[in-house]
């Protein structure tokens, strides 16, 4: 069975997610993070910026074969093909297709209410599919 976590009321979500992602890696974690084309781009960006002696290792799930087998961090627009099945990051606004195949799924969820509803709903559908 697939652990989700939800992580509520975040203020910046793409510099908690750099944080969250720093920490994963730094305890060993392989994370594919899922999310629009232009969420994934501008979280590669930040993971670039976050520090001058500092670099997160990662790629987009589109790289070569071997830069993806090595690299601890992936950024996907969907899991046909996840090359980790370790944690899940869920950037995107719904419940991805083959969440199940991970053994962790954590989802960011800023204080938004729209985005707080949906991120509920999500909940709702992580629950329903234990």
């Amino acid at each position: 069975m697939t652990a989700v976590a939800f992580h509520f009321n975040v203020d910046d979500r793409l510099g908690y997610a750099c944080r969250w992602l720093r920490k994963a890696v730094s305890q060993r974690a392989r994370v594919v993070v899922i999310g629009l084309p232009e969420t994934l781009q501008a979280l590669d960006r930040a993971l670039w910026a976050m520090s001058e002696t500092e670099f997160l290792p990662h790629c987009l799930g589109t790289a070569p074969p071997e830069v993806v087998a090595r690299s601890p961090i992936v950024l996907v627009g969907s899991l046909q093909a996840p090359a980790h099945r370790h944690v899940l990051l869920n950037l995107g606004g719904h419940v991805p297709a083959g969440f199940e195949q991970f053994e962790r799924v954590t989802e960011v969820v800023t204080q938004d209410d729209a985005e707080r509803a949906s991120a509920r709903e999500r909940w709702k559908h992580y629950l329903a599919s234990s």
